[in-house]
């Protein structure tokens, strides 16, 4: 060790914490976020003040940008050149920067990701709002530092007339905290500004009124105004963005047509990530993926396969690809060199704190300036008024200083007058000369007088601050280009499967899948029918029905508990495939079972929830009615729907409008009817009341049926070895119950001639012309006929035979499922849509006698 040198101990940690938090420090607030006043982070400011000093202005040449480069990195930025050039880049980038603050010539990149050229041979120049940005520079208006080797003197801020961060935005990654901020509309941000001037009380949603919402210079969709609303409030919020599309008719296909994409995202890689997806099949419906891009403007092309429902696609480009991507405000920046979380009225306000300093000191500055130049008019007046005297005493003296000194004492003038008066010209001894003096004089004992009275009043200082305002946003302002939607939300998955009818089955031993109905052909009555199901050895069919997508499904078992599923979270399988067991779907019992499900609309609907209700039936005869409303919560394990008691079980469920009339069918061929508003809505754990007196302890209810039009509406009654009959509820010539309405709780009449040929009765369903029928045997085969193929027979006759049972076969379940003749299927739809009712129909539930 050298003489003199002596070793000091320190604590490795503290070293380290403390040489971190100046590293820290010095990321934070000399390179990594901008300032609140200008909107800058050092590199762009020290590029625009280069720019400045060198004379590169908005209407001048282009200059080499090495050159520029070269310039900031030799007087300001002591850092590598890339990091001036890509940050110079990006500044004349137009998909980069809401406002472009350089003007560039040559290659300077694509949305594509490509590359700009080097430095050497691009050029720039300043855009015209950066000279705003820059003005005033020159009068005092900010303070200024050192530079890195203390020769030159940089600006610590610029005197800019535009609200900088707030037009172009920001985002930089410090230590230990990030930034994100979007780009804004001048025209909006100034209006805001204006408005915040004239009221500084004004609220964040009164600022709102003008600062609708960023606009991002890609253009796009914000999709969902929560996340604006977050973020001008709080300084944090998660906006949505979409590209914008269309649909176009391409080569005679369908075409999605993107036209703008959102901020931020990489084109090409978006195109090679989507096609990545098409050809994963993870998006289903795109044939071929286009770029149609030129110099006019951008246009991707998503031609579509035949078969595809383009809304469908596009929801799947939205919620698969960066064709929706968001954009996580976080609006940090540095206020007084600190970094603080600054929400939309804060960051206003200090836009226009630092506008008043800047107005203070130039004002300041250019008193200053006036009441200088004003000392020196009197001196000159002085002087013209006692020329003779004064030349005089200019030639008596040997000397330029002694002159000086000569007209001091003569005069009574300053240093700086006498000075003035000693380089005077002599042909500002005319008297033209002598009278523009006394004018000019006068007209800055005006301005004088002027500037005092704006530096004594606030108000003055603040009508500048709005008449520069306004004239920046004449010169600069422009249209929106993002457009708001202010209806938006989250992608649901509702919106990315298309709305169709599917038939639902459910076997004995509780396999469930959905099928498209287009799976199933009509046959004619007596057919032996088609395979229906793979089923497993002694497993059958015995719930069929159809229903749409989109709505919900509500399970009820026959221990009395209902879950919750929608339609499309149940597994797709084929005709033939055997399904998933219910018991995977759903957090069911292992002893319990699925007897009914009502498919219902919108359970978020309030006025929907709160019409209708659910009637439930067990096999002992008790009915029950309880509103909707109760069943809209699910649980995953499900909720109560009925106490059952001991040795009953629950049979059906159905879902009315409160104004039907309810039939209940017996084993025995017996069935009564009443009136629904006969049983009053209870709560979801009553046990209902009697619906039917049963004949013996053999007996049992087979199903229910509810009525909404007697004289329309035919019942059908089908025992178990396949016959079956329709049967007139209400006599539609005369009007005559043919089913008369009775007391809840009788025995009922007989509905159908019951002997060993026809076996007991397994079926009721209520039927139309309009419907078709579906008949399953418990081996699996299927039929389909036609309701209006049967004719109408009074009701104590045995019926005809509906289906061939061979051997020890008896039928399993019987449904009615809606004709899907095309025109007659979208009049019923469009009808059922107005009505505000369920597509199809909740009585395609089937039983069993088991």
């Amino acid at each position: 060790m050298a003489e003199g040198e002596k070793l000091i101990p320190i604590n490795i940690e503290d070293e380290m914490k403390s040489a971190y938090i100046d590293y820290s420090m010095s990321v934070i607030v000399s390179r990594a976020l901008p300032d609140v006043r200008d909107g800058m982070k050092p590199v762009h400011r020290r590029v625009l003040f280069g720019m400045h000093e060198l004379g590169v202005r908005a209407n001048t040449a282009h200059k080499k940008s090495a050159r520029i480069v070269g310039e900031v990195l030799g007087k300001y930025h002591p850092h590598g050149d890339t990091s001036v050039y890509d940050a110079m880049v990006r500044m004349a980038q137009e998909w980069s920067l809401r406002y472009m603050l350089v003007d560039g010539q040559g290659n300077f990149g694509s949305i594509d990701g490509d590359s700009p050229a080097a430095m050497r041979y691009t050029e720039a120049r300043m855009q015209k709002i950066s000279e705003e940005m820059l003005a005033d520079i020159d009068k005092e208006t900010v303070d200024h530092q050192l530079n890195f080797d203390d020769t030159l003197q940089e600006p610590t801020v610029l005197p800019t007339k535009v609200p900088g961060l707030l037009i172009n935005g920001a985002s930089g990654i410090a230590v230990g905290m990030a930034t994100n901020m979007p780009p804004h509309n001048l025209s909006e941000v100034i209006d805001g500004t204006i408005a915040y001037i004239d009221d500084n009380d004004i609220d964040i949603d009164g600022l709102m009124q003008h600062v609708k919402a960023p606009d991002f210079p890609t253009g796009g969709v914000i999709y969902g105004y929560e996340g604006v609303r977050e973020a001008f409030h709080t300084g944090r919020g998660r906006v949505v963005l979409r590209g914008k599309a269309g649909f176009e008719e391409v080569d005679g296909r369908e075409a999605i047509i993107v036209t703008e994409i959102p901020y931020q995202v990489n084109k090409a890689d978006m195109i090679k990530k989507t096609a990545d997806l098409v050809n994963d099949k993870k998006i289903e419906g795109i044939s071929n993926i286009r770029d149609e891009s030129d110099r006019n403007g951008m246009r991707i092309v998503y031609i579509l396969k035949r078969d595809a429902i383009p809304n469908i696609v596009l929801n799947m480009l939205y919620k698969y690809t960066a064709l929706q991507s968001s954009f996580s405000v976080n609006n940090i920046a540095l206020v007084n060199g600190r970094p603080q979380m600054l929400n939309l009225k804060q960051l206003i306000h200090y836009f226009v704190e630092h506008r008043h300093e800047v107005v203070t000191r130039r004002t300041e500055y250019l008193l200053r300036k006036a009441e200088e130049r004003a000392h020196i008019l009197e001196g000159l007046i002085i002087a013209s008024d006692n020329i003779d005297e004064v030349i005089r005493l200019i030639r008596a003296s040997a000397n330029a200083d002694e002159a000086r000194e000569a007209l001091i004492n003569a005069f009574e003038l300053s240093e700086i007058q006498a000075k003035a008066i000693v380089e005077m010209r002599l042909r500002q001894l005319t008297g033209l000369e002598q009278d523009k003096l006394r004018s000019e004089y006068e007209e800055l004992m005006k301005t004088i007088e002027d500037y005092k009275d704006i530096l004594a009043k606030k108000e003055r200082r603040m009508e500048i601050i709005k008449e520069e305002l306004a004239e920046i946003k004449e010169k600069f302002g422009d249209e929106r280009r993002s457009v708001i939607e202010y209806a938006g939300g989250d992608v649901s998955i509702t919106d990315l499967i298309a709305d169709e009818k599917v038939v639902i089955t459910i076997s004995h031993a509780g396999y469930i899948k959905r099928t498209s109905l287009t799976e199933y052909k009509t046959q004619n009555r007596g057919g032996v029918g088609q395979k229906a199901s793979a089923t497993r050895n002694e497993d059958f069919l015995e719930h069929l029905f159809v229903g749409t997508n989109h709505q919900y499904m509500l399970f009820f078992t026959q221990k009395g508990k209902c879950f919750w599923m929608r339609v499309f979270e149940i597994p797709e399988g084929s005709k033939t495939s055997k399904g998933r067991a219910i018991q995977n779907l759903i957090n069911i019992e292992q002893d319990d079972k699925v007897k009914a499900f009502i498919c219902t609309q919108d359970l978020k609907d309030e006025d929907y929830i709160n019409s209708h209700y659910v009637i439930m039936a067990t096999k002992k005869g008790q009915v029950k009615k309880t509103p909707l409303e109760q069943y809209s919560r699910p649980r995953t394990n499900g909720i109560n729907a009925i106490t059952i008691r001991e040795d009953d079980e629950l049979l059906e469920a159905k879902l009315t409008t409160g104004d039907s009339q309810v039939m209940l069918a017996l084993r025995s061929g017996k069935a009564i009817r009443f009136e629904e508003a006969k049983t009053r809505p209870m709560g979801r754990n009553a046990s209902g009341v009697r619906g039917i007196t049963l004949a013996h302890d053999k007996d049992e209810v087979i199903g229910m049926v509810t009525i909404e039009n007697p004289q329309e509406e035919t019942v059908l009654v089908v025992s178990e070895n396949g016959y079956g009959k329709r049967t007139y509820i209400d006599d539609p010539e005369d009007g005559e119950a043919v089913y008369r309405i009775t007391n809840r709780g009788g025995k009922g009449v007989k509905t159908i001639s019951i002997t060993e040929k026809t076996g007991n009765l397994v079926a009721i369903k209520s039927v139309t012309d309009t419907d078709d029928l579906m008949i399953i045997n418990k081996s699996g085969i299927a039929i389909r006929m036609e309701v209006e193929d049967l004719r109408v027979m009074g009701r104590a006759t045995q019926g005809v035979r509906l289906i061939k049972v061979k051997g020890d076969d008896s039928i399993a379940a019987v449904a009615k499922v809606m004709q899907d003749d095309d025109d007659d299927a979208i009049e019923d739809e469009t009808l059922d849509i107005e009505n505000g009712t369920s597509i199809d129909t909740t009585d395609e539930q089937t039983e069993n006698n088991e």
